[in-house]
């Protein structure tokens, strides 16, 4: 399911939308085998409660069990670690409370090794007929391995040679075009092709994968953020709640296990 498919799945016509959850779910039973066999991206739809009530066989796994029964009638925060579950379901309450559509969200995942793993995610509100919100549907799709084929991706690679050498300051667009030499328009649309992120994606990424490192130490948030080349405290606590459902403190606390 891509994010055009999902679109398509949430929208549709007033005429053709289901009226319930349930009906929804008998609509697209018969899709759920496909979904099973797409291994880099969980799919999901969950009820107005932050539910799930159908996810695919990926999203199971990830969540550390073998069938998906278990999984059902669970909220996010009650399926996946402490670190970031809470923060899903935070998010799904927008979704559902609001009718707030994410799209193209940078987000961090936690695997068994507690290395950093990174998806981005999509998620929208499902409305019936009446135009009341049913539950909401998502997918999160792993980042993939920058694609070495295309033709810049020479210039790109020096561009995320750049970043990985300066993102403990401010760095500017102006400084990655001239590095790619080409126009910012062409700057945005090759690094989706070749990294899947934009380049701003790609700063936030370098900077939060150094703060994952960090807050494994004992070293001062404060000091954290000005390492990561953030001008202070509150615009890195913003962007790392963004990211991962945590203020900084907070993902510390249940990380190391902190009073």
């Amino acid at each position: 399911m891509t994010q055009n498919a999902l679109a398509i799945l949430c929208q549709g016509n007033d005429a053709s939308r289901p009226q319930t959850i349930d009906e929804l779910l008998a609509g697209v039973a018969l899709l759920l085998p496909m979904l099973d066999v797409i291994p880099n991206a969980a799919i999901f739809i969950k009820d107005v409660q932050a539910r799930y009530v159908m996810a695919n066989r990926t999203l199971v796994q990830r969540c550390g069990l073998k069938h998906l029964q278990p999984l059902l009638g669970k909220t996010s925060a009650e399926v996946f670690p402490a670190q970031l579950g809470p923060g899903y379901t935070e998010q799904d309450r927008r979704v559902l409370e609001q009718g707030f559509v994410l799209e193209d969200q940078l987000e961090l995942h936690l695997y068994g090794s507690r290395e950093p793993g990174w998806c981005l995610t999509h998620k929208r509100p499902l409305y019936n007929r009446d135009g009341e919100i049913i539950g909401l549907a998502g997918i999160s799709v792993d980042l993939q391995s920058a694609s070495e084929t295309h033709p810049a991706y020479q210039r790109l690679a020096a561009v995320d040679e750049y970043i990985r050498a300066h993102f403990n300051r401010r760095v500017t667009l102006g400084e990655l075009t001239r590095i790619a030499g080409i126009s910012v328009a062409q700057l945005e649309r090759y690094c989706k092709r070749v990294f899947n992120l934009t380049p701003r994606q790609m700063i936030q990424k370098v900077r939060l994968e150094h703060a994952h490192r960090l807050l494994h130490t004992d070293m001062p948030i404060t000091d954290v953020a000005l390492q990561c080349g953030y001008t202070d405290h509150s615009a890195f606590t913003r962007q790392f709640k963004a990211l991962t459902g945590f203020t900084p403190r907070q993902y510390r606390q249940v990380t190391l296990g902190e009073s």
